[in-house]
């Protein structure tokens, strides 16, 4: 199942974002968008979990959870 994980503080790392996900279940990909002018994140990204029960506990867990003083918002991509 594809997240999408927005209002990310722009100095959250990829790999904060998937230590983030971590502790709900496996994680196939997780990927900041980054702005391809400055090299920056956009402050939101996507994290593809392959089981959808761990998926819908991530989503349930970590929406509006705060990273870095930013309440995030997390909920399944569509497609």
């Amino acid at each position: 199942m594809k997240i999408l994980v927005r209002n990310l503080d722009r100095s959250v790392s990829q790999q904060e974002l998937l230590e983030l996900f971590q502790p709900f279940g496996q994680v196939e990909s997780c990927i900041l968008v980054m702005d391809a002018a400055t090299g920056k994140s956009k402050g939101f990204g996507f994290v593809e979990m392959p089981h959808a029960r761990e998926a819908i506990k991530a989503i349930k867990g970590l929406n509006t959870f705060k990273v870095k003083g930013h309440g995030i918002r997390v909920k399944a991509a569509e497609a």
